[in-house]
């Protein structure tokens, strides 16, 4: 089975193969203008918490310890509500998650489609 919710760098521009595009990052992408991005949707409140952002800060030594501290944070009460509208549009249609981060395959939207599309496909609540 396909994967519903995919990622991929904002830069990369519209394609039909995206379905639902929704941007997954608290700041808005720079040089991007919202015609440009042709989004769906903006899900800021999807994004890390700013502490555990910069901590992070795009270190790819960091990366197993960020998804594991983003993910639990995907459980808490500020992400509930956007979590569940991702899984309402991944229900609808293919949703592909943009970020303007450099090494998209390192960067929450990674982290977001990939557990996403675990726990869809296992069937798992968020909470």
């Amino acid at each position: 089975m396909a994967e519903q919710v995919r990622y991929r760098r904002i830069y990369e521009g519209p394609s039909p193969q995206d379905g639902k595009r929704v941007l997954v990052d608290r700041l808005w992408p720079r040089g991007v203008s919202k015609e440009e991005a042709d989004l769906d949707e903006w899900l800021k409140n999807i994004a890390p918490s700013t502490d555990l952002r910069h901590w992070y800060h795009h270190d790819r030594i960091r990366f197993d310890e960020f998804r594991r501290r983003y993910i639990d944070e995907l459980h808490d009460t500020e992400h509930e509500a956007p979590v569940q509208n991702l899984r309402a549009m991944a229900a609808q249609d293919k949703v592909t998650l943009l970020t303007a981060t450099r090494d998209a395959d390192h960067s929450e939207a990674a982290v977001l489609a990939e557990w996403l599309n675990d726990t869809e496909n296992r069937g798992s609540s968020p909470t």
